[in-house]
């Protein structure tokens, strides 16, 4: 029998070890050769993912009564760094679709999990995250989408954007208003089991449910960013989370911290990527009869880039081992999402520096990890509303 949903979990070293090494490998083998191809033709990576479903990366959180492999938060942290040195964007197809599970198995009924979690942990269902709106981002409270009680059914009405996994997936965490006139304005807010009903070409799927229009990006190519549009979708009853309304707001939230964990990793994948190019490029590079390596213009950019790469990675594992203890950990994850972003994107720029002319050619890889890094500063929560719920939490836990 499944058990209830616990955050606090561990890992044999051994096995961590052996895990990352398969990462490694399947990093070198498989991923590294096929990056800059989906990137530049911004091509869904299907054998990528397909791969990662060997893998077990779309179960990787997911709890094991549920085949999940159980993953502390610290371990899944190491693995979207080491990926994410390489290529960042497979990260995110993973990620949204298990903050999707995490929200199912966190708050979800046993009926709910026990239908979902285990597809969902296998791979067989790609999930992910329906939140923002055309005018409601950071302030999700501002969301339109209503959702209307119809006997056995809700029918949802309105549209999310900016959904990663929005045309590949098939099942999406859904924020709507139920209670469109409640003050606050949270106590209004539920989160449903949105699937598409068929993930089958051909087979009809659900009524009013559909994908608008691909978001075209400057980075993150190769995972798709769409719009969901509802007109008059009907979506059974037991699909609401937990089966009370009103709870979406802190059900939704409550997965952002993994969230925000998962971005600083990125970020830290990115500034150890950017880092490792510029050193390799330094050492190769020369001018004036030496490695531009052993020019000290370079020499103070490159001590830089090591210092931020590891400071950022500090935080994140910091961030994820309070995670992992079941502490509050808001002003560690905006701490280490905020400091991690702004390094991936200050190591990418030195690189690009120190690549000089080239780094504006895509023949070389570091443009990516540039167009890349900016995402990381926006993405789950902006990096100026994560200064201020650090400032804000810091202030709470130190009172005069």
């Amino acid at each position: 029998m499944a058990t209830a949903y616990s955050q606090t979990r561990e890992i044999d070293p051994d096995f961590e070890n052996q895990l990352l090494d398969s990462i490694d490998k399947w990093i070198e083998r498989d991923l590294k050769p096929v990056v800059m191809h989906h990137d530049h033709n911004d091509i869904w990576p299907e054998e990528t993912v397909r791969q990662m479903q060997e893998l077990g990366l779309f179960g990787a959180t997911i709890g094991q009564d549920y085949g999940g492999l159980g993953l502390p938060s610290t371990t899944y942290a190491k693995i979207v760094a080491r990926i994410s040195s390489v290529w960042m964007a497979p990260t995110g197809i993973f990620n949204s679709h298990l903050i999707c599970a995490l929200a199912i198995e966190k708050f979800g009924t046993p009926a709910q999990k026990a239908r979902w979690l285990p597809k969902m942990a296998s791979g067989e269902i790609r999930g992910g995250l329906a939140l923002t709106e055309p005018d409601a981002g950071t302030d999700l409270q501002g969301i339109r989408m209503v959702a209307r009680r119809d006997g056995d059914d809700y029918i949802i009405n309105g549209t999310k954007t900016w959904i990663s996994n929005g045309i590949n997936g098939s099942v999406f965490a859904l924020l709507v208003k139920t209670d469109p006139d409640a003050n606050p304005r949270y106590k209004g807010m539920s989160l449903f089991i949105a699937d598409k009903g068929s993930a089958t070409p051909g087979v009809p799927g659900r009524h009013g449910f559909r994908v608008g229009k691909k978001i075209e990006k400057l980075g993150y190519k190769a995972i798709d960013s769409a719009e969901l549009i509802f007109e008059d979708c009907r979506i059974p009853a037991d699909q609401l989370i937990g089966g009370i309304e009103g709870q979406g707001f802190f059900q939704a939230t409550g997965g952002l911290e993994l969230g925000r964990i998962n971005v600083a990793a990125r970020g830290v994948g990115l500034a150890e990527g950017a880092l490792r190019l510029a050193t390799e490029y330094a050492q190769i590079r020369k001018t004036m009869g030496k490695p531009i390596a052993e020019h000290q213009a370079i020499q103070l950019k490159l001590g830089e880039m090591v210092t931020r790469a590891r400071a950022a990675r500090l935080l994140t594992l910091d961030a994820a081992q309070a995670y992992d203890r079941a502490e509050r950990v808001d002003m560690e994850a905006g701490m280490a999402k905020y400091f991690a972003s702004e390094a991936a994107v200050a190591n990418a720029e030195e690189a690009m520096r120190i690549f000089g002319g080239y780094s504006y050619s895509k023949e070389y890889e570091i443009e990516r990890y540039y167009r890349d890094a900016l995402l990381m500063c926006i993405g789950e929560g902006t990096n100026e509303m994560q200064r201020m719920i650090i400032a804000k939490q810091w202030v709470k836990r130190n009172p005069v």
